[in-house]
């Protein structure tokens, strides 16, 4: 692999782990003010949890990528 294609790969899996992290927090923000109180550890963990598995996810391939290959 070369270097530029590492930094693409980097780059676009690291936005996407970004985006899972803030949709996950978002998600789980609003499943608990439904009940009234915000574990900000809960919400914490698991966004973090979602981008590492974005991450891993994305080891898989990433059609951004792809589309940038062809």
């Amino acid at each position: 692999m070369d270097k530029e294609y590492v930094l693409h790969w980097l780059k676009a899996a690291g936005i996407r782990a970004l985006k899972t992290v803030a949709q996950t927090a978002v998600a789980t923000i609003g499943t608990a003010m439904v009940l009234d109180e915000v574990n900000w550890i809960v919400v914490g963990s698991a966004a973090a949890l979602a981008g590492v598995l974005s991450l891993l996810t994305s080891v898989a391939g990433l059609p951004e990528l792809k589309e940038k290959e062809e």
